[in-house]
Order: C-alpha cells, then structure tokens, then sequence
C-alpha cells in the first residue's frame, strides 16, 4: 500500500487540481473577504441581507452539483464540466465590481456559484479516480490544503490592495479576475482525465435509482448535512470580528487566521485518516466546531474571537475532506459525481438555512445567540454520529476501488 504521509507519491494531476483550487479560492476569497464589510458599508445591506446572499449563493452551488454529478456519471466525462465550473467562476469576477445595490450583488453570487456548482462535483469525483488505493484521505486532503492556501493568500492580497488602493472595494474585484483566469489555464492544460474514466459505466442508472448508492452514503449525507447546517457562512466570523473592533482594512485578515489553520492540517488530518477509522475522526470534528461557536458567542475581546476563527479552521480541517473520503468510500463507481453531486446539495440546503437563521438571530438577539445555536446544532451531529458508529458495519477507513 502507498504511504499515506507522502504528499508527493500522489498522482500530478492530483497536484494539479489542488493548484487549479488555490488560484480560484485566491480570486474568490479577494472578493469574499470584503463582500460582507462592502454589502454593509457601501452598499448599506443588513446582516439578514448579507446571510441571504450568502445562504443563496451556496444553496445555488449544491443545486447544480446534483445536476452536473449526474450528467458526468451519464457521460462518462469529468474534466469538460470541470473546466466550464472554473471558467464561469472566474469570468464572474467583474460582476461584483460594477454592482450598484445588494440585489446585483445576490445575481453575481448567485452567477460565481453556479459555476462552483457545475465544477465541484466532476473534480471530486475525478480525485477519486486519480487516487492510488489507499490514498484517498491524503489525495483530499492535499487538495484542501492547496485550496485553502488560495483561501488565506486571497484575503492577505485583498488587505494589501485595499491599503495600495485606498480602501477601493471595486477595483480590488476587478483585480480578482486575474487568478481566476490563471486557474482555468492550469486546469486546461495540466489536468488529464483517465480514459475512459476508471471505472465509469457510459450509461449509469438515471436518478431514480439513487437508492441504489446505498445506506452508508445516506447517513454520510445526513451527518453532512447537519454539520453544515451547525456551520453557517464564515461572513458572521468577519462580521464578529468587526463587532470586537477588527479595523475595515484588515477586515480579511478573519479569513486569513481560519485558513492558515485550515490549510496547515487538510492534508495530515486527511492522510491520518486513510489508516484510522474516519467516524472517530468525524465526533472530533463535530466537538471542535462546538468549542469553536462557544468561543465565539462569549469572547470579550478581538484576541478571544481569532482564538475561536482558529479553532474553526482547525474543525474544517478536520472534517471537509474526511467528509470528501466517506462519499468516495461509500459510492458506487458509476455513481460516484452523482452521490458528490447529492451529498452537496444537501449540504447546500441546510448552508442556506443556517446563514438565514444566523441572520435573524444576529439582528434579532445579537451575535451571541447565533454562534451558541450553532452549537446547539453541532450536539445534535454528535448524537446522530454516535449513533452511526453504532449502527453501521462500514469501516471509514477503507476504500472502496
């Protein structure tokens, strides 16, 4: 078996794909960084604003990975479907540049997830294609971690534009084409899909037969489902961190710490879990994200919340590609974009739930009751995860071919 904690044993087009990853979170996240401190100061959205463009936007994403799941499953193809997601990311940059009131900043979110939501699905799945057996933690994790390493370089190039710039929010946007481009181009010319896709039947079963993926898949997606719903949009972690007086310059920086973390532990935690039991690893997961929103909701100072950011990042380092491994674990071959594509959307859906909650509770009570019902939510995952331990013979650490 491949040692699971050596990054470069892995495949380069696994490499290649963590690349296209970190050039598009750098464009993205130059524009989330600012998007909520920009909705509110400029364009003068409330936070119940700010949780619907987000809920939306992602819901968006999650909605159209059913889709394209399905049709690369159907097709047999990944990469096409790939590098259309990319291309409409980046190509949707300038829209948030020109946009003169919060609704075109909703059409533009609304524009970039879309695009997430075409790519997300095919790209998993690929990873799993490409992975040497054995590897599929570490070949996730690798990919999380070049991709939140786009996630902290964009807010620390958004901070030093907006100081180069004079705080101008519009031409930072435009600046964030660039990466973008730069990241189809790595997909296009770096990334070779297997042919025929390992394994892919050309003619899958349609969507009906999504019973057909089996049990173990459903309580992943369930699990999934609510955690995400536990972890709304990483925009109230910037929002907090305002309340306890972070400067609008450094308004990014929030982004920053949760990714520095996020990225320094995807890949160990990942490759760890390619030889331990992944539901074990998942009731740590869940226990983070608890001390994370407690942290948050009772933090009395701008030092207490970056503690609380961190442990954050630590939590999804913990978890979104552990999440990625018992998918691609859990699914059949010819199902496997589909079950990436079903898996997302219901992650999707509780996303924009928790970000409208958060929103109402933040207007409503104040910060604190939106991070302690986060935690709220997170206990619930713990007692649904106990219970699959319990429940279910599939060991997550295996992988299935």
């Amino acid at each position: 078996m491949p040692n699971p904690t050596k990054p470069f044993r892995l495949p380069f087009g696994i490499w290649a794909l963590g690349l296209v990853s970190l050039f598009m979170d750098i464009s993205s996240e130059m524009v989330h960084g600012l998007l909520p401190i920009f909705l509110t100061t400029v364009l003068g959205a409330s936070t119940e604003m700010v949780g619907l463009i987000e809920g939306v936007g992602e819901a968006t994403a999650s909605i159209a990975k059913v889709f394209s799941g399905w049709i690369s499953d159907k097709l047999g193809k990944r990469k096409v479907l790939t590098v259309l997601g990319y291309a409409l990311g980046a190509v949707s940059k300038p829209l948030f540049a020109v946009a003169p009131t919060p609704s075109f900043v909703l059409a533009a979110r609304f524009s970039d997830r879309i695009g997430k939501g075409i790519r997300g699905a095919p790209r998993d799945a690929m990873i799993a294609d490409l992975a040497p057996a054995g590897m599929r933690g570490a070949a996730y994790g690798l990919r999380q971690a070049l991709d939140t390493v786009g996630a902290f370089a964009g807010p620390l190039i958004a901070i030093a534009l907006m100081t180069l710039l004079k705080d101008n929010f519009r031409l930072v946007f435009w600046c964030a084409l660039i990466p973008g481009l730069i990241s189809v181009l790595v997909l296009i010319v770096g990334v070779r899909e297997p042919a025929p896709t390992a394994g892919v039947s050309p003619a899958p079963p349609g969507l009906r037969d999504l019973r057909t993926i089996g049990g173990a898949f459903w309580v992943v997606a369930a699990l999934g489902g609510v955690l995400t719903l536990a972890r709304f949009s990483e925009a109230f972690l910037i929002l907090r961190a305002q309340t306890a007086g972070l400067p609008l310059a450094l308004a990014p920086l929030v982004l920053v710490v949760m990714n520095v973390v996020y990225a320094v532990s995807a890949y160990p935690l990942g490759a760890i879990s390619d030889v331990i039991d992944r539901k074990r690893m998942l009731v740590i997961g869940f226990a983070l994200l608890i001390a994370a929103d407690v942290i948050l909701a009772v933090a009395p100072n701008l030092p207490t919340v970056m503690l609380g950011v961190a442990v954050w990042g630590l939590h999804m380092g913990m978890t979104q590609g552990l999440l990625a491994a018992l998918v691609a674990d859990a699914a059949p071959k010819n199902l496997r974009a589909t079950a990436f594509g079903v898996f997302n959307f219901v992650s999707g859906i509780a996303l924009l739930l928790a970000s409208l909650t958060a929103g109402m509770l933040w207007e409503a009570i104040g910060p604190p009751a939106t991070f302690m019902a986060g935690a709220a939510f997170t206990a619930v995952g713990l007692i649904g995860t106990a219970a699959f331990l319990r429940s279910t013979p599939y060991n997550g650490s295996s992988s299935v071919p």
